[in-house]
């Protein structure tokens, strides 16, 4: 049985309770005998014709609202049949005419009808869903409450006769009250009880889908909601049984995989020699590996900055620095140099650990958590040392015998030794040159080797920049008026004096013109120019020479870096050096360039009393702060 047809049925007791009502009314008022029953039964049947009337236009109204849902089908199957009893129930009305005024109020009842169905037959056009709703709300609903309020007035007129040709028989009826109020008492609660238990009935299989989906709602997808029948209900616990399948299913299969998915992770992290450590965003440690867990410890309460602060402050810093880093949205942290690495002696012995930190991002791209690596570099730091040690070590040694050298072919090309031939000074002049080159070698060398111990202090004061710039430029007009090249400069009159080590700050500035007088072909311009760039003084050396392809711009500062196909001069080491100092002095250092189009190389430095820090430089070539 379909759900409507069962509330239909569970309204039915009710129904009969009116019914049963009605016929003990009729049968009282029989006693009342042949003229007061003639009066009393025209002004019933006009009251009965009026409240069948407003059921009626009620259920259409109620129809109305069946359609806007969307429900049309059952919306016009109860229009159809309340329809021709407002019909019927109206023409009885026109035919029981009684009281004064009563026509008139049936011709206005009628007319009101007519306007009414004219206009839900309009209504029934609409398309269900908005439309449909505003037009029940703005045009149909106000015809209902028209045709209501004209039924009452018919009602109300009936009512108000039956109340005056009632007293002739008050006594009489007096005597039937007791029994017509015992009567509606039990048909009420006869009709009542029945419908409540149907009602009942109805209901319960609402009530147990309810409670199976709270269920599954509290992780449950075992939970089944069992309801018998064929009506709506049940095919809805049906297809509610198949869902709770699927999903049972679809968990089970995804938390097979899942947990496939966690132990080949852990697996992986575990097989790994180096501590891996992953973290919230809060730096809470959500899991480790076996190297981690040896090295910190299992239970690790807080985050993990906090408790490693008691193990090891210095490699807490590094660990917050590159988890600053991730969290700050500039992706993965990667350190460029070993001498990133951080000495611990956590796990016994002397140890070094290089931090990097990668992003983990969950489906909608956002940062989920970090996964923090140390890489144990402990034998490639002490390879680092042995390999710096000993190129220092050759740099002194070749440094002695290359000024001897050099001393010797200056004093044979002067020919203080005795003349020489055409050929011999040719020979001599190009092993100055190689001698030359070698000098600068272990010059470079010694100055990266010192950089990256920390061994340059640099010792700063207000330089002013006009003087610093001449300088620069009387040293090293002779270099390119040998390469016919122009060394200019464009100086900016709101840049007087900048904060820097002079000596390193004119090491700088010959390792970028070197660098621009190598790779600017004869008769181009090599410029120096300042601008200022609040709170520092931004540098420029800018040249017409061949440009630096965009693939290699980022590797430009890197030691021992050429760009492949140019010129095979100088060390590799001079843009490295001029990086290192720059970042010394708390600046920036970059290079703008096209092929073709020449190169300019910037830094910059800050004002007087814009950075006071005391200039010595790190074991990784950054400032030490004061």
């Amino acid at each position: 049985m379909l759900l409507r047809n069962k509330i239909l049925l569970a309204q039915a007791p009710m129904a009969l309770a009116l019914i049963l009502l009605g016929v003990i009314a009729v049968t009282t008022i029989d006693r009342l005998g042949s003229a007061s029953e003639k009066i009393l039964k025209d002004n019933f049947r006009s009251v009965l014709a009026v409240q069948r009337m407003k059921e009626a236009i009620e259920r259409m109204d109620s129809a109305a609202l069946f359609m806007t849902l969307g429900r049309l089908n059952e919306g016009r199957q109860m229009v159809l049949s309340n329809h021709k009893l407002f019909e019927a129930e109206l023409e009885v009305q026109k035919n029981n005419i009684t009281e004064p005024g009563e026509q008139r109020a049936t011709d206005k009842l009628s007319a009101a009808w007519q306007d009414y169905t004219a206009l839900y037959a309009k209504f029934q056009t609409e398309t269900a869903g908005k439309d449909m709703e505003k037009f029940y709300f703005s045009r149909l609903y106000p015809k209902f409450q028209k045709v209501k309020a004209e039924a009452e007035v018919i009602l109300a007129m009936n009512l108000d006769a039956m109340v005056r040709k009632s007293d002739a028989v008050r006594h009489f009826s007096r005597r039937l009250d007791t029994l017509i109020t015992l009567s509606s008492i039990v048909a009420a609660l006869v009709g009542i009880i029945v419908s409540m238990i149907m009602t009942g009935k109805i209901v319960r299989p609402l009530s147990i889908l309810t409670q199976t989906a709270r269920r599954i709602k509290e992780g449950d997808l075992g939970v089944r909601a069992r309801v018998a029948g064929t009506d709506e209900i049940a095919v809805l616990a049906q297809e509610f049984n198949t869902m709770t399948d699927s999903l049972e299913r679809y968990r089970t299969s995804s938390l097979g995989e899942l947990l496939l998915i966690q132990q080949t992770s852990q697996a992986a992290m575990d097989s790994l020699p180096d501590p891996v450590v992953s973290l919230d965003l809060e730096g809470k440690v959500l899991g480790m590996n076996r190297a981690a867990e040896a090295l910190f410890g299992a239970a690790i309460a807080g985050t993990f900055a906090e408790y490693l602060r008691y193990l090891d402050p210095e490699l807490t810093v590094a660990v917050e620095k590159v988890r600053g880093h991730v969290t700050a949205g500039k992706g993965p942290y990667i350190p460029e140099v070993i001498g990133e690495a951080v000495r611990t002696t956590l796990g016994g012995g002397e140890r070094y650990f290089l931090p990097q930190a990668a992003p983990i991002f969950d489906d909608l791209g956002n940062l989920a958590s970090i996964t923090l690596i140390l890489r144990d570099v402990t034998p490639l730091s002490k390879l680092d040392d042995m390999s710096r040690n000993l190129m220092g070590t050759l740099a002194h040694e070749f440094r002695t015998p290359l000024t001897s050298l050099h001393m010797a072919i200056h004093i044979l090309l002067e020919q203080l030794g005795g003349s020489l031939t055409e050929k011999q000074l040719d020979l001599l002049y190009a092993a100055r040159e190689d001698c030359e080159r070698m000098q600068n070698l272990v010059d470079d060398t010694l100055n990266i080797i010192r950089i990256q111990a920390g061994k340059i202090e640099l010792l700063r004061v207000n330089v002013r920049i006009i003087p610093l710039v001449e300088n620069v430029i009387s040293q090293h007009r002779l270099l390119a008026e040998e390469r016919e090249l122009t060394l200019t400069r464009k100086l900016s009159p709101l840049c007087d004096e900048v904060f820097a080590d002079p000596d390193h700050l004119e090491l700088v500035f010959a390792n970028l013109i070197i660098n621009a007088v190598r790779h600017t072909p004869a008769g181009g311009t090599i410029e120096i120019r300042t601008l200022p760039a609040d709170g520092y003084v931004r540098f420029e050396v800018a040249d017409t020479g061949e440009g630096i392809p965009e693939e290699y711009q980022a590797q430009i500062f890197d030691k021992y870096f050429r760009v492949p196909g140019s010129v095979r001069e100088g060390t590799g080491l001079g843009l490295n050096i001029a990086k290192n100092i720059i970042e010394a002095h708390g600046g920036q250092i970059g290079v703008e360039s096209k092929p073709g189009q020449g190169s300019t190389f910037w830094f910059t430095l800050p004002l007087p009393g814009e950075q006071p820090i005391n200039g010595k430089l790190s074991e990784n070539g950054q400032p030490q702060t004061a």
